[in-house]
Protein backbone atom coordinates (compact mmCIF):
# COMPACT_ATOMS: atom_id res chain seq x y z
CA UNK A 1 0.00 0.00 0.00
CA UNK A 2 1.33 3.38 -0.79
CA UNK A 3 0.33 7.23 -0.54
CA UNK A 4 0.74 10.43 -1.92
CA UNK A 5 -0.32 14.16 -0.60
CA UNK A 6 -2.70 15.97 -2.46
CA UNK A 7 -3.93 19.29 -0.51
CA UNK A 8 -1.56 18.38 2.86
CA UNK A 9 -3.94 14.91 2.79
CA UNK A 10 -2.73 11.77 2.50
CA UNK A 11 -4.53 9.20 -0.67
CA UNK A 12 -3.77 5.71 -0.26
CA UNK A 13 -3.62 3.87 -3.16
CA UNK A 14 -2.43 0.73 -4.67
CA UNK A 15 -0.57 -0.90 -7.64
CA UNK A 16 -0.78 -4.94 -8.22
CA UNK A 17 0.26 -6.87 -11.48
CA UNK A 18 2.30 -5.20 -14.71
CA UNK A 19 1.23 -4.44 -18.23
CA UNK A 20 -1.49 -2.18 -19.25
CA UNK A 21 -2.56 0.19 -16.37
CA UNK A 22 -6.13 -0.02 -15.34
CA UNK A 23 -7.40 1.86 -12.66
CA UNK A 24 -10.71 0.75 -10.54
CA UNK A 25 -12.69 3.15 -8.90
CA UNK A 26 -14.87 2.42 -5.88
CA UNK A 27 -18.55 3.62 -4.90
CA UNK A 28 -19.68 5.79 -2.29
CA UNK A 29 -19.55 4.01 1.20
CA UNK A 30 -16.59 1.67 -0.63
CA UNK A 31 -13.49 1.49 -0.59
CA UNK A 32 -10.13 0.22 -3.19
CA UNK A 33 -10.67 -3.14 -0.74
CA UNK A 34 -14.05 -3.82 -2.76
CA UNK A 35 -11.83 -5.38 -5.79
CA UNK A 36 -9.07 -6.94 -4.07
CA UNK A 37 -11.35 -10.27 -4.91
CA UNK A 38 -11.98 -9.08 -8.39
CA UNK A 39 -9.09 -8.69 -10.07
CA UNK A 40 -7.79 -12.13 -9.44
CA UNK A 41 -10.52 -12.66 -12.12
CA UNK A 42 -9.24 -10.36 -14.50
CA UNK A 43 -6.51 -10.49 -17.12
CA UNK A 44 -2.92 -9.84 -16.60
CA UNK A 45 -2.69 -6.18 -15.97
CA UNK A 46 -1.13 -3.25 -13.96
CA UNK A 47 -4.32 -2.56 -11.21
CA UNK A 48 -4.34 0.30 -9.93
CA UNK A 49 -7.28 0.80 -6.79
CA UNK A 50 -7.50 4.09 -4.92
CA UNK A 51 -9.27 5.11 -1.49
CA UNK A 52 -11.22 7.68 -2.38
CA UNK A 53 -10.79 11.14 -0.15
CA UNK A 54 -12.57 10.77 3.60
CA UNK A 55 -13.20 6.39 2.31
CA UNK A 56 -11.13 3.66 3.03
CA UNK A 57 -7.73 4.81 4.92
CA UNK A 58 -7.33 8.15 2.26
CA UNK A 59 -8.06 11.62 4.60
CA UNK A 60 -11.18 13.70 4.40
CA UNK A 61 -10.76 16.73 1.84
CA UNK A 62 -13.45 18.70 3.16
CA UNK A 63 -15.91 20.31 0.34
CA UNK A 64 -14.35 18.70 -2.48
CA UNK A 65 -16.39 17.57 -5.56
CA UNK A 66 -16.77 15.06 -7.98
CA UNK A 67 -14.28 17.06 -10.49
CA UNK A 68 -11.82 17.35 -7.97
CA UNK A 69 -11.46 13.86 -7.09
CA UNK A 70 -10.90 13.17 -10.86
CA UNK A 71 -7.84 14.99 -10.04
CA UNK A 72 -6.85 13.11 -7.18
CA UNK A 73 -7.01 10.46 -9.70
CA UNK A 74 -4.84 12.05 -11.94
CA UNK A 75 -2.26 13.00 -9.01
CA UNK A 76 -1.99 9.40 -8.73
CA UNK A 77 -1.10 8.30 -11.94
CA UNK A 78 1.71 10.89 -12.39
CA UNK A 79 2.91 9.70 -9.26
CA UNK A 80 3.56 6.69 -11.20
CA UNK A 81 4.28 8.33 -14.13
CA UNK A 82 1.72 6.81 -15.83
CA UNK A 83 -0.16 8.20 -18.95
CA UNK A 84 -2.53 5.95 -20.61
CA UNK A 85 -5.49 4.25 -18.74
CA UNK A 86 -8.17 1.85 -18.54
CA UNK A 87 -10.90 3.66 -16.26
CA UNK A 88 -13.48 1.37 -14.67
CA UNK A 89 -15.96 3.52 -12.16
CA UNK A 90 -18.26 1.43 -10.05
CA UNK A 91 -21.41 3.88 -8.80
CA UNK A 92 -19.80 7.17 -7.44
CA UNK A 93 -16.56 6.23 -8.89
CA UNK A 94 -18.53 6.05 -12.37
CA UNK A 95 -19.39 9.94 -11.88
CA UNK A 96 -15.72 10.83 -11.03
CA UNK A 97 -14.82 8.68 -14.65
CA UNK A 98 -16.53 10.97 -16.21
CA UNK A 99 -15.06 13.49 -14.78
CA UNK A 100 -11.87 12.79 -15.35
CA UNK A 101 -12.91 11.44 -19.26
CA UNK A 102 -14.05 15.40 -19.70
CA UNK A 103 -10.78 16.72 -17.95
CA UNK A 104 -8.44 14.08 -19.57
CA UNK A 105 -9.74 12.41 -22.65
CA UNK A 106 -6.51 11.91 -24.05
CA UNK A 107 -5.36 10.08 -21.11
CA UNK A 108 -8.09 6.97 -21.73
CA UNK A 109 -8.07 4.38 -23.96
CA UNK A 110 -11.07 2.94 -22.21
CA UNK A 111 -13.74 3.71 -19.85
CA UNK A 112 -16.25 1.28 -17.90
CA UNK A 113 -19.40 2.41 -16.27
CA UNK A 114 -19.98 -0.56 -13.93
CA UNK A 115 -23.74 0.48 -12.55
CA UNK A 116 -23.63 3.93 -12.99
CA UNK A 117 -24.54 6.78 -15.42
CA UNK A 118 -23.87 10.54 -16.48
CA UNK A 119 -26.61 12.38 -15.44
CA UNK A 120 -26.50 15.10 -12.96
CA UNK A 121 -29.40 14.47 -10.01
CA UNK A 122 -32.67 15.46 -10.15
CA UNK A 123 -34.35 17.91 -7.34
CA UNK A 124 -35.45 15.02 -5.77
CA UNK A 125 -32.32 13.38 -5.78
CA UNK A 126 -30.73 16.63 -4.91
CA UNK A 127 -33.26 16.56 -1.64
CA UNK A 128 -32.62 12.52 -0.70
CA UNK A 129 -29.02 13.68 -0.63
CA UNK A 130 -29.46 16.37 2.02
CA UNK A 131 -32.03 13.90 4.09
CA UNK A 132 -29.25 11.65 3.90
CA UNK A 133 -26.81 14.04 5.04
CA UNK A 134 -29.01 15.05 8.23
CA UNK A 135 -29.08 11.46 8.93
CA UNK A 136 -25.36 11.11 9.39
CA UNK A 137 -25.23 14.20 11.23
CA UNK A 138 -27.76 12.69 13.66
CA UNK A 139 -27.06 8.92 13.88
CA UNK A 140 -23.68 8.21 12.71
CA UNK A 141 -22.07 6.52 10.18
CA UNK A 142 -22.58 2.64 11.58
CA UNK A 143 -27.10 3.59 11.93
CA UNK A 144 -26.37 5.06 8.49
CA UNK A 145 -24.51 1.91 6.49
CA UNK A 146 -26.83 -0.41 8.32
CA UNK A 147 -29.74 1.74 6.67
CA UNK A 148 -27.86 1.97 2.88
CA UNK A 149 -25.76 -1.41 1.95
CA UNK A 150 -28.53 -3.92 1.92
CA UNK A 151 -30.57 -2.33 -0.19
CA UNK A 152 -28.07 -2.08 -2.71
CA UNK A 153 -28.06 -5.93 -3.46
CA UNK A 154 -31.64 -7.34 -5.14
CA UNK A 155 -34.64 -8.33 -2.22
CA UNK A 156 -33.47 -11.17 -0.73
CA UNK A 157 -29.68 -11.42 -1.44
CA UNK A 158 -28.95 -10.09 2.09
CA UNK A 159 -30.86 -12.98 3.50
CA UNK A 160 -28.76 -15.47 1.50
CA UNK A 161 -25.24 -13.72 2.42
CA UNK A 162 -25.68 -12.22 5.48
CA UNK A 163 -21.82 -12.33 5.97
CA UNK A 164 -20.76 -10.21 2.28
CA UNK A 165 -23.48 -7.44 3.60
CA UNK A 166 -22.44 -7.39 7.22
CA UNK A 167 -18.53 -7.14 6.23
CA UNK A 168 -19.54 -4.35 3.83
CA UNK A 169 -21.80 -2.38 6.55
CA UNK A 170 -18.82 -3.18 9.21
CA UNK A 171 -16.37 -1.62 6.76
CA UNK A 172 -18.53 1.62 5.87
CA UNK A 173 -19.09 1.75 9.88
CA UNK A 174 -15.65 2.80 9.78
CA UNK A 175 -15.85 5.78 7.48
CA UNK A 176 -15.78 9.29 9.15
CA UNK A 177 -18.92 11.01 8.98
CA UNK A 178 -17.18 14.05 7.18
CA UNK A 179 -16.53 12.06 4.31
CA UNK A 180 -20.14 10.37 4.13
CA UNK A 181 -21.20 13.71 3.95
CA UNK A 182 -18.50 15.02 1.65
CA UNK A 183 -19.33 12.33 -1.05
CA UNK A 184 -23.19 12.70 -0.59
CA UNK A 185 -22.65 16.61 -1.30
CA UNK A 186 -20.11 16.44 -4.25
CA UNK A 187 -22.83 13.66 -5.38
CA UNK A 188 -25.66 16.33 -4.88
CA UNK A 189 -23.79 18.88 -6.87
CA UNK A 190 -21.79 16.73 -9.81
CA UNK A 191 -22.20 18.08 -13.43
CA UNK A 192 -24.19 16.25 -16.09
CA UNK A 193 -21.42 14.42 -18.22
CA UNK A 194 -23.93 13.50 -20.89
CA UNK A 195 -22.29 15.48 -23.60
CA UNK A 196 -19.00 14.22 -22.53
CA UNK A 197 -20.40 11.02 -23.02
CA UNK A 198 -21.19 11.92 -26.41
CA UNK A 199 -17.60 13.20 -27.73
CA UNK A 200 -15.91 9.93 -25.81
CA UNK A 201 -13.50 8.36 -28.42
CA UNK A 202 -12.48 5.79 -26.54
CA UNK A 203 -14.56 2.26 -26.03
CA UNK A 204 -17.36 2.59 -23.49
CA UNK A 205 -18.47 -0.30 -21.32
CA UNK A 206 -21.47 -0.24 -19.54
CA UNK A 207 -22.70 -3.01 -17.35
CA UNK A 208 -26.09 -2.44 -16.21
CA UNK A 209 -28.46 -4.77 -13.52
CA UNK A 210 -32.10 -4.80 -13.99
CA UNK A 211 -32.71 -4.95 -10.82
CA UNK A 212 -30.44 -2.28 -9.66
CA UNK A 213 -33.11 0.19 -7.64
CA UNK A 214 -29.93 3.51 -7.32
CA UNK A 215 -29.96 3.57 -10.97
CA UNK A 216 -33.05 4.49 -13.01
CA UNK A 217 -33.64 1.72 -15.82
CA UNK A 218 -34.66 4.37 -17.98
CA UNK A 219 -31.43 6.83 -17.68
CA UNK A 220 -29.28 3.69 -17.48
CA UNK A 221 -30.56 2.71 -21.36
CA UNK A 222 -30.60 5.70 -22.34
CA UNK A 223 -27.45 6.71 -21.78
CA UNK A 224 -26.01 3.48 -23.88
CA UNK A 225 -27.00 5.63 -27.05
CA UNK A 226 -24.85 8.17 -26.45
CA UNK A 227 -21.28 6.94 -26.49
CA UNK A 228 -20.51 6.57 -30.27
CA UNK A 229 -18.26 3.22 -29.21
CA UNK A 230 -19.59 0.94 -26.67
CA UNK A 231 -19.87 -2.38 -25.12
CA UNK A 232 -23.02 -3.31 -23.64
CA UNK A 233 -24.03 -5.69 -21.04
CA UNK A 234 -27.31 -6.15 -19.29
CA UNK A 235 -28.10 -7.77 -16.68
CA UNK A 236 -31.32 -9.24 -15.57
CA UNK A 237 -30.50 -10.95 -12.28
CA UNK A 238 -28.32 -8.30 -10.87
CA UNK A 239 -28.33 -5.05 -8.61
CA UNK A 240 -26.17 -2.12 -8.06
CA UNK A 241 -23.31 -4.51 -6.62
CA UNK A 242 -22.58 -6.92 -9.69
CA UNK A 243 -19.14 -7.67 -8.58
CA UNK A 244 -20.39 -9.14 -5.65
CA UNK A 245 -23.61 -10.95 -6.57
CA UNK A 246 -22.05 -12.35 -9.65
CA UNK A 247 -18.39 -11.52 -9.29
CA UNK A 248 -17.43 -14.55 -12.01
CA UNK A 249 -19.92 -13.03 -14.53
CA UNK A 250 -19.59 -9.38 -13.88
CA UNK A 251 -15.47 -10.27 -14.18
CA UNK A 252 -15.51 -11.93 -17.09
CA UNK A 253 -17.46 -9.20 -18.85
CA UNK A 254 -14.69 -6.56 -17.27
CA UNK A 255 -12.05 -8.95 -19.07
CA UNK A 256 -13.43 -9.38 -22.18
CA UNK A 257 -13.45 -5.24 -22.02
CA UNK A 258 -9.80 -4.65 -21.30
CA UNK A 259 -9.23 -7.22 -23.63
CA UNK A 260 -11.32 -5.01 -26.57
CA UNK A 261 -9.35 -1.93 -25.60
CA UNK A 262 -6.18 -3.50 -25.72
CA UNK A 263 -6.32 -4.81 -29.28
CA UNK A 264 -8.26 -2.04 -30.47
CA UNK A 265 -5.20 0.32 -29.66
CA UNK A 266 -3.43 -2.09 -32.06
CA UNK A 267 -6.03 -1.33 -35.08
Amino acid sequence: MSSILYQNKKIQYQVSGAGQPVVLLHGYCEDQQMWDHFIPLLPSAKYITVDLPGFGDSDVIPNISIGEMAEVIMAVLKKLKIDKIILIGHSMGGYISLAFAEKYPASLIGLGLFHTHPYADTELQKAARNKSTDFLNRNGAAHYAKQLIPKLFPAGFSRFNNSLVNNLIHRTSRFPVEGLICGQQAMRDRADHSKTLAKITCPVHFIIGKKDTTVDEKRALEQTTLAPKSLIHILPDIGHMGMFEQPKKTAELVREFINYCQRNLTV
